[in-house]
């Protein structure tokens, strides 16, 4: 994992700044606000009233003051701290009463310009749609969806999101279609970079295509999930 600069030349809290302004982009959420060396958003979801993501976790006193603001908060927020010492992130948000989310994320990048091509396999066919986002939709002969994903372009950066194959269809390969193809259209729009924020399960399959891990992520919430 690289502690100093990611492979698109920059450094983690700006990757964290592309990473999140196409993630909005992909959810459709207003900008958010930067202060306190993090990120501010305001989601108003159930659970998920607002988040927090830290841009400096290498900064402790900051780090500390974002998880006191998060524990303190009335509402329910969330706080994300992309990092590339987990450990010591974990105990700072755990010592100030965050409620830990069991597994953690990862920070992925890959240069897009040799990004595998998949073909899709029988009985299936994959199809795309575009405005601000592109979305790939896999189905099955049957009309039934197997597989999807959407990517927001926003300058070089192409921030994939919600890559997901529906448990019937899985191991046959359907991930990486809608990865091969949402990269071929990012290309098209002008994208070099691809950024995403990958589950454990994501994270080897897009270790499989070539993405580098950049750093862990880790989340914590004010209340209990």
């Amino acid at each position: 994992m690289t502690t100093s600069s990611t492979a698109t030349g920059t450094s983690l809290t700006d990757l964290v700044r592309r990473w999140e302004r196409g993630w909005s982009v992909c959810r459709g959420w207003d900008r958010p606000r930067e202060a306190g060396d993090a990120l501010h958003l305001l989601q108003r979801r159930p659970g998920r009233h607002r988040e927090i993501i830290a841009l400096r976790p290498d900064d402790v006193p900051g780090l500390r003051a974002l998880a006191d603001e998060a524990a303190a908060a009335e509402e329910a927020t969330w706080l994300t701290v992309p990092t590339t010492e987990p450990d010591h992130v974990e105990e700072v948000l755990r010592h100030a009463g965050l409620h830990l989310q069991t597994a953690r994320e990862w920070l992925m990048t890959r240069p897009l310009a040799d990004h595998p091509r998949r073909t899709v396999p029988a009985p299936y066919r994959v199809a795309t749609s575009a405005a601000e986002v592109v979305v790939a939709d896999v189905r099955h002969e049957s009309d039934e969806q197997a597989a999807s994903g959407q990517v927001a372009v926003t300058g070089g950066d192409a921030v994939f999101d919600r890559i997901e194959t529906a448990p019937a269809h899985r191991r046959r390969g359907l991930g990486s279609v809608v990865m091969a193809t949402l990269a071929e259209e990012a290309v098209a729009r002008g994208a070099r970079h691809g950024i995403l924020l990958a589950g454990v399960a994501g994270q080897a399959l897009y270790a499989s295509l070539g993405w580098d891990t950049r750093a862990a992520v880790v989340i914590a919430t004010s209340q209990p999930g």
